[in-house]
């Protein structure tokens, strides 16, 4: 495995583990993700629940959440560690700001198109900025845009397929379409970015996302032009991961008829395991609603028939009668838990048989 550069930063292993919320990826898997060599990162969706002692303001604890977390990682390692912003959140600006404020390495951001993300850099920043798109054209429009706009280009571009666990960037008939799959939109983005690096020139890395599970599947994409990999659901089964065991053993537990895609109050298509939480809400059994937070932008309270943050904070805790477990589509093939160090030597040791 070739070290991946990310504008002035040198990965020595081209893996970046993918940020998971509510509370999935925080310091303790972002840090020892980091300490092999690869990125480790923080999600910073729903932090404000998980610092709620902190501030009665939600939106302010999700602030304080950020940079305690990023301090927690920095105790813990001196290697590369991002943090993931999703676009929809409401506190998208709060938490651009804290992470740039606190120098974290990367921003990776994603859930719609960050278009105006160089914005909030300063002159002393550090932070490298990449966004998460799901075609060429995506990935064209941001370049341009940041380009003409703040005279920045991405320092990395993480694109993602339809396998990958959480909220897709997909239409629901798309998900399954051969035109939509990883292996196409790879070679597709590659072209695109290419003509950029060479107008301008400057290298920005493609990193291929979702469904990526094995050191042959690492290989077999970066084959096809992506520079590293992003990965989400392999170290969901760590014991470094923040999750609840309960919460890992639910992957354990999974068989592949029980990754769904589900429909998200977010607006989006969402792939989850599923649980009790979920079969109620498919026989239309609606929770009692409240939303002191507007967490998410495209959020519609009015008519969603849960309020996504609660569940997804009862399942970080094992709670899968009142919450569900994101997952990629590859989720069922865990077998146990492992350590993240046993994880990225057995990647190593795979890509190195498949090239």
């Amino acid at each position: 495995m070739k070290s991946l550069q990310i504008g002035d930063l040198t990965i020595p292993i081209p893996l970046i583990q993918g940020g998971m919320g509510v509370g999935i990826s925080l310091s303790g898997l972002a840090a020892a993700v980091a300490n092999e060599g690869g990125v480790g990162v923080i999600s910073s969706a729903g932090l404000g629940f998980l610092y709620k002692e902190s501030s009665k303001d939600f939106l302010e604890a999700n602030i304080h959440g950020l940079r305690e977390e990023l301090r927690k990682a920095r105790e813990k390692t001196s290697g590369v560690i991002g943090v993931n912003i999703m676009v929809a959140m409401s506190n998208f600006t709060d938490m651009v700001k804290t992470a740039i404020a606190e120098k974290a390495d990367i921003i990776f951001s994603g859930a719609g198109l960050p278009l105006n993300l160089p914005g909030f850099l300063q002159k002393d920043s550090i932070t490298k900025l990449v966004p998460i798109v799901s075609s060429a054209r995506a990935a064209k429009l941001i370049c341009e845009k940041w380009k003409k706009n703040y005279d920045y280009l991405p320092d990395a571009i993480v694109v993602e397929g339809p396998k990958a666990g959480g909220h897709l960037g997909f239409k629901l008939e798309q998900i399954d379409d051969e035109n939509y799959k990883l292996e196409k939109l790879i070679p597709e983005v590659v072209t695109e970015v290419k003509q950029i690096e060479e107008k301008y020139n400057q290298p920005i890395p493609v990193i291929a996302a979702g469904g990526i599970y094995t050191g042959k599947d690492i290989y077999d994409i970066m084959q096809l032009g992506a520079s590293g990999v992003q990965m989400g659901t392999r170290f969901v089964t760590t014991n470094e991961c923040d999750a609840s065991d309960a919460f890992k053993q639910t992957y354990i537990d999974a068989k592949s008829e029980d990754i769904e895609i589900i429909k998200s109050p977010v607006g989006m298509p969402g792939r989850a395991i599923m649980s009790n939480f979920l079969e109620k809400v498919k026989q239309g059994k609606k929770q009692p609603l409240q939303c002191p937070f507007q967490c998410i932008k495209t959020c519609e309270i009015s008519s969603s028939p849960y309020c996504i943050i609660t569940a997804l904070v009862n399942a970080l805790k094992g709670n899968f009668e009142k919450g569900y477990a994101f997952a990629g589509a590859n989720a069922f093939k865990a077998t146990h838990i492992t350590t993240v160090k046993e994880l990225i030597q057995s990647l190593r040791d795979e890509f190195k048989a498949s090239s």
